[in-house]
């Protein structure tokens, strides 16, 4: 069954099968997209026919490297900026209903995995991993934040490897992936097919995983993992850096690289990530996902988002204005401020139809 051109929803016997179908834009979502989802997962959950859920991406490069940001600068240009809640909206709840999914959910991910492929994969039971497999959350470099779960992911991971991944953006392979937990499983892609077709005969996913796992790979930033948990154990960004640059000085290339990272992204969202960070890894899943809306609701209004699109994606000239431009620029009480209640525009989440 086809439900439109950039997303395909399928049912093979036992399996509910979705395959995100834009690989000339790296698979980003659309709300188009986050809809259907939404629709079939519904279904499915329901379904008796119906074991496990499986998601894939077509090409080789991407399973998805986020959404689809030049439509939210576009939105802005057109004065319709609100529009963006609309799909943040749409999207935190299709989050939600991974996280709590009844039925096996295998995200089969080989390529790029950024922002809302992160959403719409680290939430699943099994997160299953080709030898291509690379994670990032770039998003403190165009003004925004990690959002789709991110907050309440990430302050979760060993070694504050969470906070290192989201202050600068760093991007890692299986192997590291699997040792943060992110990846549950690592296959080689050419056996994602043999996976989808045992599922579509209704085998077990952890007894057809078992036989096509392979090793993870080499995890090279587990080496400087004590960097990273000392670099990054800080309360406040300027903290960590002053941390990572002793250990820089000291010869640790990762904490030169971070540090280095760091100086280029919107002083505002490093120190909002930061303190959502320090905020979800206390909460339930829907209270931050909440929290992320909050912040949505806020940074729309501002300056950064659509300045480091516009460097990013637009313009492509790599040289966003951040304004302010530095971290004694961003007060507490700023910060602060992203963070207080939306009052009746407060994100609901719906159930699903009977």
């Amino acid at each position: 069954m086809r439900d439109n051109q950039d997303i395909l929803i399928d049912e093979r016997g036992r399996l509910g099968l979705i395959t995100l179908n834009r690989p000339d834009a790296l698979n980003a979502l659309t709300l188009d997209m986050v809809r259907a989802m939404r629709v079939a997962l519904d279904r499915w959950a329901k379904e008796p026919t119906i074991a496990s859920v499986a998601i894939r991406a077509a090409g080789s490069k991407a399973f998805c490297a986020g959404g689809d940001i030049q439509t939210i600068y576009l939105q802005r240009q057109e004065g319709r900026a609100a529009d963006s809640l609309v799909f943040w909206a749409e999207e935190y709840d299709l989050n939600r209903v991974i996280k709590r999914y009844p039925k096996p959910y295998l995200a089969l991910i080989d390529g790029i995995v950024m922002g809302g492929g992160v959403g719409v994969s680290i939430h699943g039971s099994h997160r299953v991993a080709g030898e291509r497999f690379q994670f990032a959350m770039p998003e403190v470099g165009i003004g925004f934040f990690p959002d789709v779960g991110a907050t309440y992911a990430l302050p979760r991971l060993p070694w504050r490897g969470g906070y290192w991944l989201a202050l600068t953006g760093a991007r890692i392979g299986r192997g590291t992936a699997a040792a943060f937990g992110i990846v549950t499983h690592s296959v080689a892609s050419g056996r994602f097919d043999a996976i989808l077709a045992a599922l579509e005969a209704g085998k077990a996913p952890h007894a057809v995983l078992a036989i096509e796992a392979v090793a993870a790979g080499e995890a090279p930033q587990l080496a400087q993992a004590g960097i990273i948990a000392q670099g990054f154990a800080g309360d406040t960004v300027e903290a960590m850096l002053a941390a990572l640059g002793e250990s820089a000085g000291k010869g640790s290339s990762l904490a030169a690289e971070a540090v280095a990272a760091m100086r280029t992204k919107s002083p505002t969202s490093l120190k909002l990530t930061l303190a959502a960070l320090h905020r979800a890894r206390s909460l339930e899943f829907e209270e931050a996902m909440r929290l992320e809306y909050r912040i949505c609701a806020r940074i729309i209004q501002g300056h950064d988002l659509y300045e480091g699109i516009r460097a990013q994606v637009v313009d492509k000239d790599r040289d966003p204005r951040w304004q302010p431009d530095s971290l004694a620029g961003v007060s507490d009480a700023v910060v602060e401020e992203y963070f207080t209640d939306l009052g009746p525009e407060e994100l609901v989440f719906r159930e699903a139809a009977p």
